[in-house]
């Protein structure tokens, strides 16, 4: 199968061209979609982790709430009734505003609502996490499964409220700054980054092939799937390319 050939070699070429270790392929991939801002990042040790306070607290909690949908009720195609879209809007103007205040802080003199915090950005950033699994996942299903159930997975506030409970606790370990728990936690925020890739990719792949709604079991959809992952992939080793291009470094941008 040419595709498997095509990902593979991408794969290689990637794993041999970015940073050492675990974390160097997890800097390298949160290379592709942060600024990774030393000063508005946690750090393990002295390093930085792969993302950013707001992206690490964004792929963490899309991570949970893919996890979670998928626990609540596999295959289902709803979107979430208005009284959990609502609490979901107001998570996305929460994160669009300490978005816009954190980068208007960056220009000296210009005046903000209130000084920026990581934990600020890390909560906001879960937040708007959760919304974009909220709606990735009904999405998903719709253009995959052919016995999809049209029930959504977050269809009540007591769903949503235990989902944001469960991603709070992943921002509370995160706060505690242990090694132990800050290591496997920046492993999972930059896999989210590939795993919202790859599904968004797949799904433009199902509609590619006009294979939409044909599949009762993941391994019928090998094609699709693994030629989503590699288009993933692929963008995230093109802005790589671009950012090393221009930067020479793979260390985030420097200011504050």
């Amino acid at each position: 199968m040419p595709v498997l050939w095509v990902v593979g070699l991408l794969v290689i070429g990637w794993l041999l061209n970015t940073p050492e270790g675990l974390l160097g392929k997890a800097d390298a991939i949160g290379y592709a979609v942060c600024h990774r801002i030393d000063l508005r990042s946690f750090h393990l040790g002295e390093r930085p982790l792969p993302l950013c306070a707001r992206c690490s607290g964004m792929y963490l909690g899309a991570v949970m709430g893919i996890l979670y949908q998928n626990m609540n009720g596999r295959r289902r195609t709803g979107t979430p009734p208005w009284r959990v879209l609502i609490p979901l809007i107001f998570l996305l103007a929460a994160f669009a505003i300490d978005g816009l205040n954190s980068y208007l802080h960056l220009f000296p003199g210009f005046p903000t609502l209130y000084e920026p915090q990581n934990w600020l950005r890390l909560l906001t950033g879960s937040g708007m996490g959760l919304v974009i699994a909220a709606l990735l996942v009904p999405a998903f299903n719709q253009t995959m499964w052919k016995n999809g159930h049209p029930h959504p997975s977050l269809d009540s506030l007591r769903s949503l409220a235990v989902l944001m409970g469960l991603i709070l606790i992943l921002d509370l370990l995160l706060l505690t700054d242990n090694p132990l728990v800050l290591y496997p936690l920046a492993l999972i925020s930059s896999a989210g980054v590939l795993l919202i890739l790859s599904m968004v990719y797949s799904m433009l792949a199902l509609m590619l092939l006009k294979s939409e709604n044909l599949y009762t079991h993941a391994y019928q959809a090998l094609l699709p799937l693994i030629a989503g992952g590699g288009a993933a992939l692929l963008q995230i080793a093109a802005l790589d390319f671009i950012r090393f291009l221009f930067t020479g470094t793979w260390d985030g941008f420097h200011f504050g």
